[in-house]
């Protein structure tokens, strides 16, 4: 078994960050870090992402929009592209999923799954 033709790999890491959040006030303010590798064999473009994001209450946000933080990144066999945002909950613990859909330079559509992670205030999870 060889290595796919379209394969990109997803890290996800994330912060509270306290500074911006007002728990009295129901908002919690959460920074997540994705690294995107492109661990295939052909060269592909972020075109658009799409995401929910389900705080405690099962509310979910859904978000849709072209490339991520401004930027349609194209990524050759092996590189990366490493990217923060922020996402805003009523509750001190919640998730976010999502997908890229992404086009190879061969002109072949596809997407790609962000898997479920979550998002807690410190001592929230264990």
């Amino acid at each position: 078994m060889g290595k796919k033709q379209y394969d990109i790999k997803i890290i996800t890491e994330t912060e509270y960050v306290a500074n911006q959040s007002s728990p009295e006030g129901g908002r919690y303010v959460f920074a997540y870090t994705i690294t995107i590798t492109n661990t295939g064999h052909a060269a592909a473009t972020l075109l658009r992402r799409h995401w929910l994001i389900t705080d405690a209450n099962c509310q979910t946000q859904e978000v849709q929009g072209e490339g991520v933080i401004g930027e349609q990144p194209h990524l050759m066999p092996g590189e990366s592209f490493r990217y923060t945002s922020a996402a805003v909950l009523a509750t001190p613990v919640g998730c976010m999923q999502g997908t890229y859909a992404m086009v190879a330079d061969d002109g072949m559509d596809f997407n790609v799954q962000i898997p479920v992670f979550n998002l807690s205030t410190p001592n929230t999870l264990h």
